[in-house]
């Protein structure tokens, strides 16, 4: 089994950019999430690694073997991939078995075979009991069950999914999540993995590329894309992060809305304009104005939210600046009641890039 590189790839349209200089290697048996909003290029990228369009620019190999460049685009049928869309596909006058099989009948390979195969991937996928019924007998997460199962049974060099749990609701996607990282672990194949969601990208992922505007704006473990976003846009579609805009005091020191902060992140040059990530349940909102007063910032809350496990307020900095916290579901506050707001310096993160989306 190969690693699968991307060198410098570029997809345009005319005059629009929807992929630009991309370079990724995905290790052998590492599962990779495109991460990132609507139109960000992620999914023109997994259609650029399934052959189904061709490069602008770039390359595109697995091992030290050329699949994609503007020269020349080997088909999708060969590649030794399989591709899992946001809709099953699944044949519906095929039973469960019928479609898992597929793939290993078109192949040719013999009868004891496909039922060897056929047999271990459906104890895998827990579809055993599922074999002779219909998709249309089946819950979505069972349907998405089987469309993994026909994707993996054929033993791909490379699993790429384009947004499959998208058609699922809230209970299904957080089941789908564990289990797609369970399977994954089953078989390790290279797997490129496209969501906008970033809990799925945190529940299944050794490695997040969160892309923004065609580019790779952050590459890294869900642990280091959370802890250390390198950007506003990355911490804002991460973790909801405030940004907070304000001057460098000395290498560590921000001042904000009258407020002097501690900053880690990278170090700083006095003067420069700083922007902070601050992220929303790492703010300690007090009623009173605590005795220390270290990176402490005075507020007035303008909307207090109940969310039952939790309370979303939104609160008003002297600058004007409109910052959330989020707190227990027992902290209640009213609107308009004058606040202090503790950011602990851990969490107050220097960013790179100024205040820029």
């Amino acid at each position: 089994m190969a690693a699968v590189e991307l060198k410098g790839l570029g997809k345009r349209y005319g005059a629009a950019v929807a992929v630009e200089h991309v370079s990724l290697r995905i290790e052998h048996g590492q599962l990779v999430c495109l991460l990132g909003p609507s139109g960000c290029g992620k999914t023109t990228t997994l259609r650029l690694i399934a052959g189904f369009i061709e490069p602008s620019e770039g390359e595109i190999l697995v091992g030290d073997k050329v699949l994609s460049s503007p020269a020349r685009t080997v088909p999708p049928e060969g590649r030794n991939m399989s591709m899992i869309f946001q809709s099953y596909a699944l044949w519906p006058h095929m039973t469960v078995a019928e479609n898992v099989a597929y793939g290993l009948r078109i192949r040719k390979m013999d009868r004891a075979t496909v039922e060897a195969k056929l047999k271990a991937i459906l104890s895998t996928a827990r579809l055993e009991a599922l074999a002779d019924r219909y998709p249309g007998e089946l819950s979505g997460g069972q349907q998405q069950r089987v469309s993994l199962a026909r994707a993996m049974v054929v033993e791909p060099e490379t699993l790429l999914l384009d947004e499959p749990l998208s058609n699922l609701d809230t209970n299904l996607r957080e089941e789908m999540r564990f289990e797609i990282r369970r399977l994954h672990d089953r078989y390790r194949y290279t797997t490129v993995y496209v969501t906008h969601d970033q809990a799925e990208a945190m529940t299944t992922a050794d490695l997040i590329v969160v892309m923004n505007h065609g580019r790779i704006e952050q590459l890294g473990t869900p642990l280091e894309i959370y802890d250390q976003p390198r950007s506003a846009f990355v911490a804002r579609f991460i973790g909801g992060s405030n940004i907070l805009t304000g001057q460098a005091l000395d290498a560590g020191h921000v001042e904000i809305a009258g407020a002097r902060l501690v900053a880690e992140g990278r170090p700083l040059k006095a003067g420069e304009t700083v922007a902070l990530s601050v992220r929303q349940h790492e703010i300690d909102l007090l009623t009173a104005p605590p005795t220390d007063g270290v990176n402490v910032v005075k507020a007035i809350v303008s909307r207090g939210v109940f969310l039952g496990s939790s309370r979303d307020y939104t609160a008003v900095l002297g600058d004007k600046t409109e910052i959330r916290i989020t707190t227990p579901p027992d902290r209640n506050v009213m609107p308009g009641a004058e606040v202090w707001l503790r950011m602990p310096a851990r969490g107050c993160r220097a960013l790179m890039g100024g205040n820029e989306a």
